[in-house]
């Protein structure tokens, strides 16, 4: 599925609940990565707050379900220079509402591996949002203690979905998974 906007993990022998139970979100994809499965939704925050009632009912559904991460914003590419090229594009939109607050940038990759490194592509988009920050005369801190702000970057394949997300949206969904 090409057009995916929701990444999903799920724990050891939980595949089978997880796609009968998420089958009614949207359309639920099988990916070439173990035990990952990716969602087209119409309404991400929809989904978000099916999600949450669900688990509300039965907490249950945590001990198969380890992470639902909803995109913003999503692009395919080829090499390691067009996703940082694009990322940067998105990111540069949302810079400024992370002014005056405190962030981090979460990478979860599959595929590309030794061609993308998560931990150097944290620092690089971390380090442009505060480079377009200062450019504007504002800033932000990196933290990773309770941040205001984590951006999401999930990877399956050639496909990348960015996600802004606040400490209020971390309390309240807290399948997300992001750390």
């Amino acid at each position: 599925m090409r057009d995916w906007n929701v990444v999903i993990c799920v724990k050891e022998r939980g595949f089978r609940s997880a796609c009968e139970l998420l089958d009614e979100l949207g359309q639920l994809q099988r990916t070439d990565f173990y035990n990952v499965l990716v969602m087209r939704v119409e309404d991400t925050q929809a989904a978000l707050e099916a999600l949450k009632k669900m688990i509300d009912i039965d907490p249950n559904i945590t001990s198969y379900i380890s992470k639902f991460v909803p995109s913003q914003a999503g692009f395919s590419f080829r090499d390691r220079k067009e996703f940082e090229d694009k990322a940067c594009e998105i990111l540069g939109k949302w810079a400024e509402a992370i002014a005056g607050h405190t962030f981090h940038v979460r990478m979860h990759r599959r595929g590309f591996k030794g061609k993308i490194s998560s931990q150097q592509e944290e620092q690089f988009l971390a380090q442009f949002v505060l480079d377009v920050l200062h450019s504007k005369g504002k800033d932000a801190e990196i933290s990773f203690e309770d941040p205001d702000f984590i951006i999401s970057v999930e990877t399956v394949g050639n496909q990348a979905g960015l996600s802004l997300w606040s400490r209020d949206d971390l309390n309240r969904y807290p399948f997300l998974g992001l750390d």
